[in-house]
């Protein structure tokens, strides 16, 4: 059995590669469940100019520069009523192929685009997340798929408002 005097050269140099252990273990862990493709694609140009617009055909113009068609290989999960609307959970696939975005859109949010994400080439097009709405409300889901928009919609009814309400 070996002790070691705290300070000493020996405990400096455990702590030191048990920090590099956990250091690449977290960027294995990383590349690993795909966030590597993920963390690139946040380079793209961020759409702030969407993110601004009131309206819901406004916002997907000024996204994408066309309207999208209604399509059943676009699969929204969302509530029917949420509970609270400063969490209502949202969650958007698709079988389509080549798809290069996915955006969820609020209808009568204040700001109608709530969330832009770039799709790799090579990743699952599947998203989730939570959003805040401010009342009852279609969400809009807009695939972008070999240069073609695709939507589904749903309407979802807020009970207790999200968005200062």
């Amino acid at each position: 059995m070996t002790y070691s005097i705290p300070g000493s050269v020996d405990e400096t140099r455990r702590l030191i590669l048990k920090g590099a252990a956990v250091v690449a273990l977290a960027g294995l862990g990383g590349i690993r469940f795909g966030l590597a493709p993920a963390l690139a694609a946040a380079n793209d140009k961020y759409p702030e100019a969407a993110f601004k617009v009131k309206g819901t055909d406004d916002a997907i113009k000024a996204l994408y520069g066309k309207t999208a068609e209604k399509s059943d290989k676009v699969k929204m999960d969302a509530p029917e009523i949420a509970e609270n609307g400063a969490v209502v959970p949202i969650a958007v696939t698709t079988t389509l192929a080549d798809v290069t975005s996915i955006s969820i859109l609020v209808a009568e949010n204040p700001n109608a685009l709530a969330a832009s994400y770039t799709i790799p080439a090579g990743t699952m097009p599947s998203v989730a997340n939570r959003l805040k709405m401010a009342k009852t409300s279609n969400v809009i889901a807009i695939v972008e798929a070999g240069g073609k928009l695709y939507s589904a919609s749903k309407e979802v009814k807020v009970t207790v408002g999200g968005c200062g309400g």
